[in-house]
């Protein structure tokens, strides 16, 4: 506690009732959060069983954990719940199935299951419209986020097409429902309507949780606000963290005026403000401040610290993005050759879209400087991993027909798509997976030699292993399914060499060495293997976008979205442009708040220096435009800007010194 500064202090101590700890950029919300749960165990003798946190990815929950832990030592936080909003929901669906009237081994879709899903529900006029059947998809999310159920959604359909797609979300629960599925937005749904209407069960639960601990409260949605508040209760002992400045995933439904609403329905609630930051020099944030002042607040704050007032930020303007690219690219050489103990991993480079890191990954590239881009393949992401994990959703849950549908035929075995379409309209007619089609005598009706004798025998395989999974031994009935069926031998056929193949297969092994952990950790419980595959599916869909670990001494290359809680001691935010930051479509819908928020963010990220750049022309779409300087640019006090366009010339000393600066620099990158 003597670490904290008195603002921090308050937030700390302060658990009767709710509280808001309104935490600026780099203001040390984490340390506020994971000290508290300590002084809430250790100081109030609250059990950890009854203290819940929730954050919105894996690794927040896991380092918040991590230190709690360190913190109150192991012992003492046992049971202690530290999870993202969809592990919470995973958890609760498992313990409450029965009242919510499904079966304890139910699979969870992942988009691309949802996307085949639509797709196979009639919604054919999509197939070549991908953004169509994106645009449907979002539209059930939306629904779902703001807890509407599909009759409630025909309802209040506003067009027709909001009509088509509400009949369509009629279909898709109907058939979730029968596949015993649940898809991401489900996770928080289905528990916040249960709290919502089943009192006995809300009583429980908010006799359970104790003290409820909420982190970057600004991104929650509609659901993740009411189960938060049904959790609570009307005393409301919980503490929310959160920034409206730092807002920037409206796209995904967070709704930053669930900070204002708070006010609203917890008419006690206590504000505690986090203004001091740790991060970055005074320069830095002030041209934060300044910049989102100009954004309506209902919670004033200004970032303030104590270390020094730092350097000029500078603006660096660019005949295109090749240019660009190369002028970061040797500034960051420029700048490790002159300060010897800087690393590579000080530097990053921020954007606005994905499309921009081309160049720049070209650039670093040709001049062998490392770097790292974020949301690289995820370990789940791998064919392998998602063949072997189709095999295991079916064993747990049989009327999982996008499984059914992915392994049917992998490795070969005489399944091909005109059998699939038989047994696929069979299942249709009788209304049952293709599964459960697979095993009744009617099939044959539709399906007859070779073709029939093949889904015969590979719904046997993938039974009896099921079966056998459930009696105990789930990892050796798995690893002797792998065998049965092939895989080692497919991954040589199917891999462009053998140490490709090897690789694959390690990743496999890898897999099932979680399954396994998990298993051994789990054994009490009611089928541990079913909920090992149901975890390691939530994981896979929360882990996406983390990056798995690699050499540390890179730059990094990443967009604004992906930087928000990540510090860089040198920061480049390129594509200072109109129609780029703030976005073309943000400026046509007359968003710039959630676009100024986003630059905040970007800001924010750098430590000692930042630097802006813009370019004159840019290739877009294959066409060269004119572009304008960002407006956010004209918002930063013009004191604390270095314009290289609106700078003097240098003099002649200066150029001789530029000149033996720049020669000293060639000299030791050839020595």
């Amino acid at each position: 506690m003597h670490k904290l500064n008195p603002r921090q202090h308050e937030a700390l101590i302060n658990i009767s009732g709710p509280l808001l700890v309104l935490a600026g950029a780099g203001s040390g919300k984490t340390s506020v959060i994971t000290r508290k749960m300590v002084y809430l165990i250790k100081e109030k003798g609250i059990a950890a069983r009854n203290i819940v946190a929730m954050t919105f990815t894996n690794k927040a929950a896991r380092e918040m954990k991590q230190r709690v832990s360190k913190l109150a030592g192991s012992n003492a936080t046992q049971g202690l719940t530290v999870s993202t909003f969809h592990n919470f929901g995973l958890n609760f669906i498992r313990r409450e199935y029965k009242a919510l009237g499904i079966k304890p081994n139910f699979t969870i879709f992942d988009d691309q299951d949802c996307l085949a899903l639509l797709k196979d529900l009639g919604f054919r006029e999509a197939e070549s419209d991908k953004e169509l059947l994106r645009k449907l998809q979002d539209q059930i999310s939306s629904w779902k986020n703001d807890l509407i159920s599909a009759d409630q959604a025909i309802n209040i359909a506003k067009d027709q097409e909001q009509l088509i797609f509400a009949k369509v979300y009629e279909k898709y629960a109907r058939s979730m429902k029968a596949y015993n599925a649940v898809d991401f937005d489900d996770l928080i749904m289905i528990p916040t309507l249960l709290l919502r209407e089943n009192s006995k069960i809300r009583e429980k639960w908010q006799n359970k949780i104790k003290y409820l601990l909420v982190d970057e409260y600004q991104d929650t949605n509609t659901s993740q606000y009411e189960l938060v508040k049904l959790l609570c209760g009307s005393f409301g002992n919980f503490t929310v963290v959160g920034d409206d400045d730092q807002s920037i995933y409206s796209w995904r439904g967070a709704r930053p005026e669930n900070l204002e609403l708070l006010a609203k329905d917890f008419p006690n609630l206590k504000v505690v403000k986090l203004e001091q930051n740790y991060r970055s020099y005074g320069r830095i944030l002030k041209a934060a401040n300044v910049l989102i002042d100009n954004n309506p607040h209902v919670f004033e704050k200004k970032l303030w610290s104590e270390k020094p007032y730092g350097d000029i930020l500078k603006v660096v303007t660019c005949a295109d993005e090749e240019e660009e690219a190369q002028r970061v690219v040797t500034e960051i050489l420029s700048r490790k050759v002159k300060y010897r103990d800087l690393q590579y991993s000080d530097f990053a480079i921020l954007y606005r879209g994905n499309h921009q890191a081309r160049i720049f990954e070209k650039t670093l590239i040709a001049n062998k400087v490392p770097y790292k881009i974020s949301g690289s393949t995820s370990f789940f992401a791998r064919t392998e991993i998602k063949d072997i994990m189709a095999y295991l959703r079916l064993m747990v849950n049989h009327d999982d027909d996008n499984a059914f549908l992915r392994i049917a035929n992998t490795p070969k075995r005489s399944i091909g798509p005109t059998t699939l379409e038989k047994l696929g309209t069979y299942a249709s007619k009788r209304q049952v997976s293709m599964f459960q089609a697979a095993t009744e005598i009617g099939l044959e009706q539709y399906l007859q030699g070779a073709g029939l004798d093949a889904v015969k025998r590979f719904v046997k395989t993938v039974g009896m292993a099921a079966d056998n999974a459930q009696r105990g031994d789930a990892i050796g009935v798995i690893h002797e399914l792998i065998s049965k069926i092939g895989y080692h031998s497919y991954l040589h056929e199917s891999s462009s060499t053998p140490k490709a193949a090897e690789f694959r297969w390690n990743n496999i092994q890898e897999l099932l060495g979680w399954v396994e952990k998990y298993v051994d950790e789990n054994e009490h419980d009611e089928n541990p293997f079913s909920a090992a595959v149901t975890n390691l599916m939530l994981r896979d869909m929360l882990d996406r976008e983390e990056e798995e670990e690699s050499d540390n001494n890179q730059v990094q290359l990443m967009t604004l979205h992906a930087s928000k809680g990540l510090e860089f001691n040198h920061v480049y935010l390129v594509g200072m442009e109109e129609e780029l930051l703030p976005h073309k479509s943000s400026i046509e819908m007359d968003d710039i708040e959630e676009e100024r928020r986003l630059t905040y963010v970007g800001i924010t990220r750098a430590q000692k220096t930042l630097t802006f750049t813009l370019c004159k022309k840019r290739n877009r779409f294959g066409e060269l435009i004119n572009c304008e300087p960002s407006r956010f640019l004209d918002e930063i006090p013009e004191d604390d800007l270095d314009w290289d366009l609106k700078r003097k010339p240098l003099t002649e000393e200066e150029q001789e010194e530029l000149a033996g600066d720049n020669l000293a620099m060639l000299k030791s990158l050839f020595s």
